[in-house]
Order: structure tokens, then sequence, then C-alpha cells
């Protein structure tokens, strides 16, 4: 099995993939990429058993073959390498490995490539079509709102929800919510599936940015993504995911409009003041005036400082985790947002002014009751 390429496309590869790759398995063969080659058509193949990726390159390649070779220093060794091309020679009898540059030569063993696990491949399974740009806008809407509680497996990752009148991409770990919605999308059958954390990260690290299309296909147990050369397929968290909708207030009636780059650049600063344990700062909202304002009764530290705004509604006073509320507002793009609520103790709603109009972002934030 002998093939020869560059060492900066194959690093970008390794790289894509790599992810996928398992970490201190008991399976060994698990940190290894399984390189197969037909022709001149190289297939990079990574999984840890419940996510698996792969893609392929073009190569000048003879002798046909499988052999699984340990990840880290493979990727190791090219990060070194200026780009030049690096020819593989494996010996199919011990599958050892010496990789060929222009003035140097390297040897590592590798494993045999019929012992690398099977990947999954889709059978009965439903599918839909999306536009690249379309999933990465939903990943980095929803991922940061994740749960990392193991107890709650089904908000360890995001729903996606398809219906009749679009689809629905959501994440919450109790504390915050967003939801990010195409209403541009519509499936004549409604389904319903929750993708893993790991499995989004992998994906929205590897989408292509030429406005090319995702295939999705999915059945009761994986899910299988593929765009461009590359294919990631991924077990499905089993479970009824929880009616978010329960938790989304109807009827918040007051309007909180600010800049959001000055509210997170306050934030950042206020939060300093805050308690390391609850990160809680607290707004005072009267007519056209916000004022942000924190304490730390342990180290006596205290801060405050006013923002612009426009409100409509009653004097509030209420509390956020400040982590929780700058991790919404950095997920965000609009220049100013809206704030919609109602008491000190309910759900507050935030929203961009300013999206696409085939898209609905909703984030939602339970405040901290006040003492």
């Amino acid at each position: 099995m002998i093939f020869t390429v560059s060492a900066s496309i194959l690093l970008g590869h390794l790289n894509k993939i790599g992810g996928a790759v398992g970490v201190n398995s008991s399976m060994p063969i698990l940190e290894d990429i399984l390189f197969d080659l037909q022709d001149n058509t190289l297939r990079l193949s990574a999984t840890d058993l419940e996510t698996s990726m792969s893609t392929s390159i073009e190569v000048m390649g003879s002798e046909s073959g499988l052999v699984a070779i340990p990840c880290k220093i493979l990727q190791d060794i090219i990060k070194s390498l200026p780009d030049q091309p690096i020819t593989f020679h494996v010996n199919k009898e011990n599958y050892s490995i010496q990789l060929s540059t222009s003035n140097g030569k390297f040897h590592i063993t590798g494993e045999n490539g019929e012992e690398f696990p099977t990947i999954s491949e889709p059978g009965a399974a439903k599918e839909l079509v999306l536009q690249t740009s379309i999933l990465e806008h939903a990943i980095g809407n929803t991922l940061f709102a994740v749960s990392g509680d193991e107890l709650r497996r089904t908000m360890t990752g995001v729903l996606f929800e398809l219906d009749t009148d679009g689809i629905n991409f959501v994440a919450t770990d109790a504390h915050k919510l967003a939801k990010y919605r195409r209403i541009d999308l519509t499936y004549d059958e409604a389904s319903s599936f929750v993708m893993p954390k790991k499995a989004l990260t992998l994906i929205g690290k590897s989408l292509p940015k030429d406005g090319s299309v995702v295939k999705i296909a999915y059945d009761y147990a994986n899910a299988f993504f593929t765009y461009g050369d590359t294919r990631l397929t991924c077990r499905l968290i089993d479970g009824k995911y929880p009616n978010y909708t329960a938790v989304i207030p109807i009827d918040n009636p007051h309007r909180l409009l600010v800049n959001r780059g000055d509210l997170l650049n306050s934030l950042r600063r206020i939060s300093l003041f805050a308690n390391k344990d609850t990160y809680q700062v607290y707004f005072d909202i009267k007519e056209s005036e916000l004022t942000l304002s924190a304490q730390d009764l342990d180290y006596s530290n205290k801060g405050s400082e006013r923002l612009d705004c426009q409100y409509n509604g009653d004097d509030l006073e209420i509390a956020f985790n400040a982590r929780f509320l700058a991790e919404i507002l950095n997920t965000l793009s609009s220049e100013e947002v809206c704030f919609k609520l109602a008491t000190s103790s309910r759900a507050v709603l935030i929203e961009p002014l300013e999206n696409d109009e085939d898209e609905v972002i909703t984030m939602l934030i339970m405040p901290i009751m006040i003492d």
C-alpha cells in the first residue's frame, strides 16, 4: 500500500475528523485513523463508537489497502513538517509505516485496518436537506445552552423539531434556553430527534463556507450528515425531550431595548464585583435608564454603572447570573436586543431586533430570586 499526498492537505483532513477519535479508550484501535486507499482516493475515518467521521482525499496511490494509524503521533509529525509531498509505504504483513519526505524518513507502527469498527450506514431513514449556512446558524445559536448534566440526558443535546410550519432547533440547561426557528422550511410529517453536543461541535467546525447543502438522514437510533467530502454519523440521544414550550412566557408586557455591545461590556465590568458563587448582577430599570450593580459581601466589593435604554413598563428590579446572560449576548449578533419582562421572578425573553426574515431567534433566561 503506497500513496503520496500533500502534508498540508492531509493535516487539514486529519484536523477535521480528529475530534471523533476515541480518547483513553479500552480499545486502542479507536485512537487510530483508518486509512482506506482505493486507486487514487484515500478515505480517512475516525470513531469513538458514538460518533464517527470520515472524509476523502485525492492522492497518487498504488497497491490499495487498509491500515489504522495512531492519530496523535501522525498529526504531531505532519504539523512539524513544511508543506511538501509525503509518501506512505505500508507493510501489509506487520503494518509498519514509513513516511518519506524530501529529506527525511519516519517509521511508526499501525494496526490491521480490518479490525477497525464498522461505521453504520443509513438504511430506511427519513431525510432532509439544509443549506450549510442554516445549519451553521442553528448550531451557533443553540449549542451554548446545552446542559452538561448527564442525569438529564436528553438536555445534553440539541432538539431538531420538524413540523408543517417550520423547523426548530432547541437547547436548554434549565437556566437558559435557546430556540432557533426557520419558517421557510416545512415538512409533510412532524418528527424530531436529539443530536449530541459533540457531534454538532464537530459539524460546526467542519462545515464548508461555499453555500452548499447538508444532507441529513435519521432513524430511531442514528443520524447521518453528508456535506462536501465529509460524512458524520452519530448515535442519537434516546429519550423524550422536555416540554420546553411550557417555560416560554407568552404575556411578558414590558419591553427593554438596549445596545447589545454596550450592555455586554458593562456586564463584564460589573460582574467583577459579583459573588463568585452566584455571579448575581442586579438590573434596576426605570424609564430611559438601566442601572447594573453587583456586590460581594465576603470581600466588601461593589460596583454599579448606568446605561441609556428605551423601556416601556413599570419600574423593575431583577437579577441575573452574569455568566449566563453574557453567553446569550455573545451569541446574538444584532446591534440592539429586546428584553421582554414581566416580574422579577418570571422568565425573561431576549430577542435580536435585526435578523433574517425567515428566521426567529428566541433566548430565555431565568432570573435569580432577589432576597
